[in-house]
Parts: C-alpha cells; structure tokens; sequence
C-alpha cells in the first residue's frame, strides 16, 4: 500500500479525535456551570455570619469603653448590641466579672487595719451593685429602651430584685469583719420603704445608715449627690476604706474611698 492512502486515513482519524473532544469538552462546560464555584465569597444570603461577628466584636469594644467611662454619657446601648448585652448579662460572664471584682474588693478589706473606734466604713450602692434588676431589664430590652421612670417605679415598689451573690457574700465579710456599712443610694426617699424590704428579702441586714434622695436633691447629678452624702459621713468621724458601685458617678468626685470598686453594667449610664 502507498503512503498517501495511510496518510488520508490517519488524517481522518485525527479529525474525528478531535471532534470527540470539543463534543466531550462541551458538555462538561455545560454541566460544570450549573455547580457551585470553588471559591465563594460570603455573602448575607448563604448563611454566613459573618455580619453577626463584626457586631460581636464592635459591641466588646462598646462595652469596654462604656466601662472605662471612655464612651462618656449615653442614654441607650447601640441597637446592633442588645443581643450581646443581653448573652453578657445571661450568661456566665457578668457573674465571673463580679466575683472576680468582689474578690480584689475582699483581699483589700484584709489590708485595712482596724480601729477600734468602730469607724471604719464600706460603702455600696444599690441597684446593679448590691441588687440586680435584670428581671426588669429582660422586659425592656437591656437598655435598649429609653428609660421609663413610671415603669421602674412600678418595679421598686415590687421589692423583687434578687441579690448579686459574689455582691452579698462581700457584704457579710465586711459587716464580719467589723466595717461600719452604709448603703448609698440614688432611689428617693419615697421609696425608702420598698428598698429596705427588697434589701432584706434579698440578703441584707445589718447596714448602719440607707441613704437615699431627698427632695432637696432632686435634679443633682448623682456624683455631687453621692459625694457630699459621703462628706457627711466624713465629717461625722467615718474612714471610707472602701466604696462599691456600678456607675462611676457613683465612685468618683469627692470624699471619695480609700479604694473604689467598679461592677460591669451596659445596660444603662448615670451621669
């Protein structure tokens, strides 16, 4: 047989080879376009969380600076973070944060040398401090809410808040101890009846003086109001060695505490 007759025919083979494959080729271009492409970027509709994250780390942050007094004055928590306040508040996180608190608290408290004049004092606030108010704050959205004074009101006068445990066991050590306790805070003089009861129910007995707004106060911010209520005591022979609370009008200004002590809260900011 000549090479011209093998020639056309391993001609014609190799285009048929090559019709074979741009038939193969096609259809698996076809069939590859209706699957998911490896790489995928994440996108709000495929389930990712990803903007759930940039929340949890943007509402640490607030939090953070909201405790460090950082973020100044604010009347509600950012709305993106009302589920992180309230995972905070729920979980085990808040109740780590104030034993460990109550505990630095305690192991100043053993530094303090005694008097036997009997005037040595601790000072506590009341509300977020010594009591937690979070069964009224689960109704109204963490601190998401503007404040209602109607509606709090309504929530003293039930006299139902539970005591902070870590808060309670610092408060029988001091009285222990022998500290003198005075229960400062900014709830009026109303409601001193309601506030006495919720303070016993829940644990506490035994302070030497409730102090609380009288009218005279009404309107004065609440680190004046607490310092001069500390002034008197001051004046009056008292060593504050040392002052508990969750806001920071309630720590800083004047006649302050030997050491000031200051429990998490971002659920709500006095001035």
């Amino acid at each position: 047989m000549s090479s011209q007759p093998l020639f056309s025919v391993f001609l014609l083979l190799l285009l048929l080879l090559l019709l074979l494959l741009l038939l193969v080729g096609g259809s698996v271009l076809e069939s590859s376009a209706t699957l998911d492409p490896v790489i995928r970027l994440p996108t709000t509709s495929d389930g990712l969380s990803h903007g759930e994250d940039d929340d949890g780390v943007y509402c640490a942050s607030w939090h953070l600076a909201a405790e460090t007094n950082n973020a100044g004055g604010w009347k509600q928590i950012p709305s993106r973070c009302q589920s992180y306040v309230k995972s905070y508040m729920t979980g085990k996180q808040f109740d780590s944060d104030c034993e460990v608190i109550s505990n630095f608290s305690l192991a100043f408290a053993s530094t303090v040398e005694m008097d036997p004049d009997g005037k040595d004092a601790w000072v506590f606030d009341v509300d977020e401090t010594l009591l937690t108010n979070l069964p009224y704050y689960m109704d109204h959205g963490f601190g998401s809410e503007i404040f209602n004074e109607s509606c709090w009101d309504g929530w003293v006068a039930l006299a139902e808040a539970p005591a902070i445990p870590s808060s309670l066991n610092l408060y029988n050590a001091l009285k222990q101890m022998g500290f003198k306790i005075f229960v400062l805070t900014g709830r009026s003089e109303h409601q001193r009846q309601d506030t006495s009861k919720n303070l016993e129910l829940a644990g506490y007995t035994g302070w030497e003086g409730l102090i609380l707004r009288g009218a005279s106060d009404r309107g004065i911010p609440a680190t004046v109001y607490k310092s001069e209520r500390r002034s008197v005591l001051v004046n009056g022979g008292y060593r504050i060695h040392g002052s508990s609370g969750d806001q920071w009008s309630d720590l800083l200004g004047f006649a302050v505490a030997k050491r000031s002590f200051k429990l998490p809260n971002p659920m709500y900011y006095i001035p």
